[in-house]
């Protein structure tokens, strides 16, 4: 799912020609082969699974600090992209780690 500043920074990239291997938000999406939601009851602790497609998982989190202002849909969107966020690195990491092996 490509944010609005995911699709501008994209469209920069683009337009200033650097198309060196790099990750691109279709690759952190096409990692991604499933999810899973949880909300802690009497909470509003919401974590978020994704599984990759190696099969590890990734965990992200969100929690209203006010249960009044506690949105389950919202609580979801948050804790999908705290976990996808976090695929970022993990991706970057191993995207690195190739580059050096074939320095």
């Amino acid at each position: 799912m490509l944010s609005a500043s995911e699709a501008s920074i994209e469209a920069e990239l683009k337009t200033k020609g650097l198309n060196a291997p790099r990750l691109t938000p279709a690759d952190i999406d096409a990692a991604i082969v499933g999810e899973d939601f949880h909300v802690f009851p009497g909470t509003t602790m919401t974590v978020c699974a994704l599984k990759l497609r190696n099969g590890f998982v990734v965990i992200g989190e969100s929690a209203a600090a006010s249960p009044e202002n506690f949105d389950a849909s919202i609580g979801r969107r948050i804790a999908r992209d705290n976990a996808r966020n976090r695929i970022w690195e993990l991706e970057g990491y191993r995207l690195r780690s190739l580059l050096a092996a074939n320095a």
